[in-house]
């Protein structure tokens, strides 16, 4: 089965017991037991819930993975990953990540003994010279949030494998639909989501796909033992948005594609972030590794700190919110948002300016959020 109709089928055949052809939400916390230890395949909600496997199958498949795991959260899933790790173990991690990786990492794992060496995402050597006899994974996220840097990810989960190390990919900006991690090489993929694999900004997850069986046992017994899984309404939400992920991502990335080829034409823009565009560092490699260019972007203003807020409080159809990845259109200041727990000095390097703006480009008419980006510059 091609992408689309896997996101529609797999782990959601009709209901055995009613015939229901929706997966129905199985909102219970414990199954009743036939005998002592004879089970239909469930005992306990965390442990399993039918409606989390139907997820964990169909988001398996979108991977083209053996193995799925679903969380309540993207940070969920990214804390369970560490958990393959133990005190004095160490990990080299793109500097370019999502602020709420970098909290965890920086202020909950390294309590803990772990260890985390931050390398610029642009060149595979940077991620081979920071590795040791002690570390364990290469964590890379690609397209970068929320500069969107393309990652070499074939070339570093060559280097990372040769060293006994395993190569986690964070792939939620590009979604499964145009970006196949696994395919490249990487040892597990992990998503928010909450992004656009939910696709409407109703419901919180993350997940956790891979080839490798020992790998899978491991975090499934995690799954288990921690207890940060979704609820079966979640899962029922997750997967109502995964039926229309395909048809959607064609609509975001048409729609930025051409928004960053207006914003890069704009005056008052000194510069745009989106690797659909031939300008782009990484254009080449983009092409060559993903299917297509999602819908994220971020540009900067000419303008400071007072002017770039008031562009972004003037916008009326982009909503001014965390997160991403909806059908709806929003944008955040990645300064004092998504980015905010990264010390300023630390966000300097990266290069998140405070004249940064990211935008999650939605499914709505192009026209209509062309003329909303306008109208917006046009206030300065």
């Amino acid at each position: 089965m091609k992408f689309a109709t896997k996101a529609i089928h797999v782990g959601q055949g009709a209901d055995p017991a009613t015939g229901a052809t929706i997966v129905p939400v199985y909102q219970t916390s414990t199954f009743t037991q036939d005998a002592v230890g004879v089970t239909k395949g469930y005992d306990y909600s965390r442990a399993g819930n039918p409606t989390r496997t139907a997820l964990e199958d169909c988001l398996a498949s979108l991977e083209n993975a053996q193995h799925g795991l679903a969380y309540a959260s993207g940070c969920a899933a990214t804390a369970a990953i560490c958990h393959l790790m133990k005190a004095g173990d160490h990990m080299v991690v793109s500097s370019e990540v999502y602020g709420g990786t970098y909290r965890l990492f920086k202020m909950v794992m390294e309590d803990l003994g772990l260890n985390f060496t931050f390398v610029n995402p642009t060149g595979p050597d940077a991620f081979v010279n920071a590795m040791t006899p002690k570390t364990k994974l290469v964590w890379l996220e690609s397209p970068t949030n929320p500069l969107l840097t393309v990652i070499d990810i074939e070339s570093i989960a060559k280097a990372a494998k040769e060293k006994g190390c395993l190569t986690i990919v964070d792939n939620t900006f590009a979604s499964p639909y145009f970006q196949q991690p696994l395919a490249l090489g990487a040892d597990i993929v992990l998503h928010s989501t909450t992004k656009y694999i939910g696709g409407h900004s109703d419901v919180i997850g993350g997940c956790v796909m891979t080839n490798n069986n020992d790998v899978y046992e491991k975090l499934k017994f995690i799954q288990k033992a921690v207890g940060a899984v979704p609820g079966p309404m979640d899962c029922y939400l997750t997967l109502r948005g995964l039926k229309t992920l395909a048809i959607r991502m064609e609509q975001h990335a048409k729609n930025a594609q051409a928004i960053a080829e207006h914003l890069s034409k704009h005056p008052k823009v000194s510069k745009v972030f989106y690797p659909g565009l031939a300008s782009h560092p990484q254009h080449a490699l983009a092409k060559k590794q993903m299917s297509g260019f999602s819908g994220m972007m971020s540009f900067e203003i000419k303008g400071d700190v007072a002017q770039t807020k008031k562009v972004m409080e003037s916008f009326k159809l982009f909503s001014l919110a965390e997160s991403l990845g909806g059908v709806e259109s929003l944008l955040c200041y990645p300064a004092l948002m998504t980015h905010a727990a990264i010390p300023a000095s630390e966000r300097d390097k990266i290069g998140i300016s405070d004249g940064l703006i990211r935008l999650s480009v939605g499914i709505e008419d192009v026209d209509d959020l062309i003329k909303d980006v306008d109208q917006a510059l046009a206030t300065i």
